[in-house]
């Protein structure tokens, strides 16, 4: 089992050196309140401490990714990820489980065909505390550890009750 890390883009670029906004295209975090899921590997532990005053991020639970993708993840053409989409294209029968073999490194999220490898989400209810300090001192950047879960419970919130209204 490997650990997996949600990365969440904070910051827009504004005045930013070029290798930090380089850095960030290739995370595939081009605009602010994006979110990747990335494994703990030595190259993107590089990449995510050259752009830390940029992002915030922690490790991810198996519950939360399965939120991710069912409430925010998309494939070509800006349209949902269903459980008969999961079906047709790997051998996971529903969402939940192709998180869980995300989450234990059996598969890779952007292997998915056609899958958007980022998840666009709206800014946390409350916004974000001061986006120039980091998490420990009151702040918004920086790493969270499992606080990330509480971060994207927030970021999840309006989709949660966009999708109550329209059932």
């Amino acid at each position: 089992m490997t650990t997996l890390y949600a990365v969440v883009r904070v910051k827009g670029t504004c005045k930013t050196n070029r290798d930090i906004i380089d850095t960030l295209k290739l995370l595939h975090l081009t605009r602010a309140n994006h979110c990747v899921i990335v494994p703990d590997t030595p190259s993107y532990r590089g990449m995510i401490q050259k752009v830390k005053d940029y992002v915030t991020w922690g490790e991810i639970n198996a519950e939360t990714l399965a939120k991710l993708i069912l409430l925010r993840g998309r494939i070509e053409g800006n349209k949902r990820i269903t459980d008969e989409y999961v079906r047709a294209n790997t051998k996971y029968n529903s969402i939940y489980a192709l998180a869980q073999a995300v989450f234990s490194g059996e598969f890779e999220y952007e292997n998915l065909k056609g899958v958007k490898p980022l998840f666009r989400l709206n800014p946390p209810k409350g916004g974000y505390r001061s986006v120039k300090r980091i998490y420990r001192n009151g702040g918004a950047i920086g790493y969270r550890g499992a606080e990330i879960q509480k971060l994207l419970e927030k970021m999840l919130e309006t989709e949660i009750k966009r999708r109550t209204k329209e059932e």
